[in-house]
């Protein structure tokens, strides 16, 4: 007899997606895939809290169109599956990300191996690309690094292959410091402390020269002030997870931290930005 799982087609603003994902992982959904209209959750039929997931919609609704479209399909091997579709990401021509799964074809300067699980961040999306071309650019030789919400640590993974001389890392959600600890593993990264909880409770300490935020603008907006406390005179604020038409909203809050902008990249419609203290 098949077994099926249900699932949970979401259609949301790409904003919105991984903060979705977390908040549905919370109702008992344990499987993600995204799409190219927000992604894919799947979970043992029926074996979730369906009056959770409602009140996720309905919260949310009143910030952002979103559809959820629920049925049931037969089970299948998620794994095999997911590994059809994850397929290595070159940034720069300078790193590859890839999974342990793929074959190495070609030598690059950097290579990250990133596994997520219900981790976010594998270089697929625009913005982690943003971060690890940006970064690339960045002197991180002997420099104190920060990165604020990793998700799969794939950021602190490069900035400690880039010369760093430690990193201080936090997430607010279990799964992903789970994942970033093995993914760090995985790299051989002996310089990186990972803590669960936001920035108030990771409870970081001393100065940092660069400090890497890829999170959603809300979440820049309400912590910038915060990470701007933690920086070095010279140091900087490589920021992305949002969208072009929101770099004023963020230069301007930037400005109210003594920051300004010292460079700006931007992939389709994601855009990265690099703060640097006002002098």
């Amino acid at each position: 007899m098949p077994m099926y799982h249900s699932r949970l087609q979401v259609i949301c603003d790409q904003e919105y997606a991984e903060i979705l994902m977390a908040e549905i992982a919370e109702a008992g959904f344990d499987t993600f895939m995204e799409t190219d209209k927000g992604f894919e959750a799947y979970v043992e039929l029926d074996n979730y809290d369906k009056e959770k997931l409602v009140e996720i919609k309905s919260r949310y609704s009143q910030q952002t169109p979103i559809v959820f479209y629920q049925d049931r399909i037969q089970k299948q091997n998620w794994n095999e599956e997911w590994e059809k579709s994850y397929q290595p990401i070159i940034v720069e021509d300078q790193c590859l990300i890839r999974a342990e799964f793929h074959r190495i074809e070609k030598k690059y300067p950097y290579e990250v191996i990133i596994t997520p699980k219900m981790s976010f961040g594998t270089g697929h999306h625009q913005t982690t690309y943003l971060m690890v071309k940006n970064q690339l650019a960045l002197n991180h030789k002997n420099k104190r690094v920060m990165d604020a919400g990793c998700g799969t640590a794939i950021l602190s993974i490069m900035a400690s292959k880039l010369g760093a001389r430690e990193v201080f890392a936090f997430d607010i959600d279990e799964w992903s410091v789970t994942n970033g600890l093995e993914n760090i593993e995985v790299n051989q990264c002996t310089n990186i402390e990972l803590r669960q909880g936001k920035i108030s409770e990771a409870n970081p300490t001393g100065k940092f020269d660069i400090i890497l935020a890829n999170i959603n603008k809300n979440v820049l907006l309400e912590e910038l002030k915060t990470y701007t406390q933690y920086l070095e005179a010279d140091g900087c604020i490589l920021i992305s997870g949002f969208y072009t038409h929101d770099i004023p909203d963020l230069l301007t809050a930037a400005s109210g931290c003594g920051l300004k902008e010292s460079t700006r990249d931007e992939r389709e419609t994601w855009a990265a930005l690099v703060l640097k203290r006002s002098t």
